[in-house]
């Protein structure tokens, strides 16, 4: 292991894995440096790191919010244990910087850098800061936020407003209208259920009423099937069903409004690309932070944010059919979303993340995308 090396922590779910994937990707481009990643082997850090071409340094914790109190004890003793195996894992990485990326996998390496004097970053992309990035906030000599609800958390010294960190491709496509209109429905990496459920019958809803789509509708692996039949039997025809779309920068360039869960890193694509948005935040979300940010994105306008429980077909083709029937609208919270979107988070995170690690830059890669830091 050479001694140019960054530890990336945390993960569980794609809004931590896929930022810190960017920022990743982005260094080895800014810089000659080794990147290093520290998760478990339940998240989807276990499939996706290795996959990248990034070694995983696999610790052993338990979460301690929302299970109970028995189980939160035992995964504070498991994290205190996790700890100190990420003392001992220290002395053989020897990383310069340490980036905490939020899920309770992060907790025990931020705490490790902040025993060892490593610099401590934060990656905080939702506009309610998680539990572990809460917890090491003190240490942290960086935040790196999206939000402006976001800078209570952190001391003002640390925060830089960055933005979520994509992966290249995303950047402003000016919108212009299609006819028919097309409807993009995305849930998440691993899909919706309740979008599943729920758009075949609002779709033949806004056809019912004289607006016709084109559907193209990622539906999550194993899932697709069974989306494909229930806009069969709702009557819809010609609607696209997928188990993931590889080409999230085509889809949602091509889309003229897209249905979606409110996820920071769904938040950040569509608002690099700027379009217009129907926003069904998860429920049952950490701290209801994908609400937060819905209502976030919906104060700006350049989203509509409907709760689930208010989502029902008929109100979804309502809302749809309020905004494709006005090109007009359509184009304002395009404009708003654009307004909104970093799509060179990555590489701004990237390079002030090496400069903390006194790590310096090659001359900037033609791929990489001029920062737009705030002041």
């Amino acid at each position: 292991m050479s001694d140019r090396v960054i530890l990336i922590a945390g993960g569980g779910t794609g809004g931590h894995v896929f930022p810190a994937v960017a920022v990743a990707e982005a260094a080895r481009v800014l810089a000659d440096v080794d990147v290093v990643f520290c998760g478990t082997a339940r998240g989807l850090e276990a499939s996706v790191i290795p996959q990248r071409g990034f070694r995983l340094e696999q610790i052993q914790v338990e979460p301690i919010k929302g299970v109970g109190a028995a189980r939160a004890l035992r995964g504070l003793f498991v994290a205190a244990r996790a700890t100190r195996s990420a003392l001992v894992a220290f002395r053989g990485i020897r990383p310069r910087a340490v980036l905490s990326v939020g899920g309770y996998a992060a907790g025990p390496a931020a705490l490790a850098a902040a025993m060892n004097g490593v610099p401590l970053a934060i990656l905080e992309p939702n506009s309610v800061a998680g539990v572990t990035n809460r917890i090491v906030g003190p240490f942290a000599k960086r935040a790196y936020i999206a939000w402006e609800e976001t800078r209570t958390n952190f001391r003002t010294s640390a925060i830089r407003k960055y933005g979520v960190p994509i992966r290249s491709g995303f950047a402003l496509r000016p919108y212009s209208a299609h006819r028919p209109p097309r409807l993009l429905v995305i849930g998440g990496s691993q899909g919706s259920q309740a979008l599943n459920d729920r758009l075949p019958a609002a779709v033949a809803d806004l056809a019912s009423r004289g607006v016709v789509v084109e559907v193209l509708h990622q539906a999550g692996r194993g899932r697709d099937d069974g989306v494909r039949k229930a806009y069969d039997r709702a009557g819809v025809e010609g609607a696209t069903v997928v188990p993931f779309i590889d080409d999230m920068v085509q889809a949602v360039s091509n889309a003229d409004l897209v249905v979606s869960r409110a996820g920071a890193g769904t938040i950040a694509e569509v608002t690099a690309i700027g379009r217009a948005a129907l926003l069904v935040p998860f429920p049952d979300a950490a701290d209801d932070h994908q609400a937060k940010n819905a209502a976030a994105l919906a104060r700006h306008g350049a989203a509509v944010s409907l709760l689930q429980r208010d989502a029902s077909p008929a109100r979804l083709a309502t809302e749809a059919e309020r905004m494709l029937r006005d090109e007009s609208l359509r184009v304002a919270m395009a404009n708003a979303a654009a307004s909104l979107g970093r799509p060179a988070a990555a590489y701004d995170v990237a390079a002030d993340l090496l400069a903390l690690a006194r790590l310096p830059l090659r001359e900037r890669d033609a791929a990489a995308p001029e920062g737009g830091r705030p002041v």
